[in-house]
């Protein structure tokens, strides 16, 4: 699993509306060098994820609904992908074919699940107003 370009880019159009009233998808798209397509595709899931606000007429665009201090990059992260595992066995919903007939997961499985839920912790440490301000 990797970041993914995706997940990334919606930081990016974060760090883009952060300390502004409200911006157009054409000036997210100058200010972080994103397409409108993938804007649009990134701001509709992050609305959807209660992270910003969208506006619709002559005066829309999109707004923070919540606060860089508010938000972390797992917030951001998992609402672009919340299958954000490190490897496919490690999701509820795809069951390891490697764990044993007694329903136990395999030790390797064990030390994975392990670096993944460091990994969600690392992800929580900072708000992006930390990380945006270089603290």
């Amino acid at each position: 699993m990797f970041i993914t370009r995706e997940c990334d880019y919606a930081v990016r159009v974060i760090r883009a509306l952060a300390g502004k009233e409200r911006l157009s998808v054409s000036e997210i798209c100058e200010i972080e060098d994103i397409t409108g397509p993938f804007a649009y595709k990134i701001l509709k899931k992050l609305q959807k994820a209660g992270i910003v606000n969208g506006y619709r007429g002559v005066h829309g665009g999109y707004s923070l609904h919540r606060k860089p201090s508010q938000l972390t990059l797992y917030d951001v992260y998992y609402a672009i992908d919340p299958d954000m595992f490190i490897i496919e066995c490690l999701n509820p919903d795809r069951p390891c074919s490697r764990h044993g007939a007694d329903g136990k997961p395999c030790l390797v499985h064990l030390e994975l699940q392990d670096i993944q839920t460091r990994f969600w912790e690392l992800l929580r440490r900072k708000t992006l107003e930390q990380i945006l301000s270089g603290e």
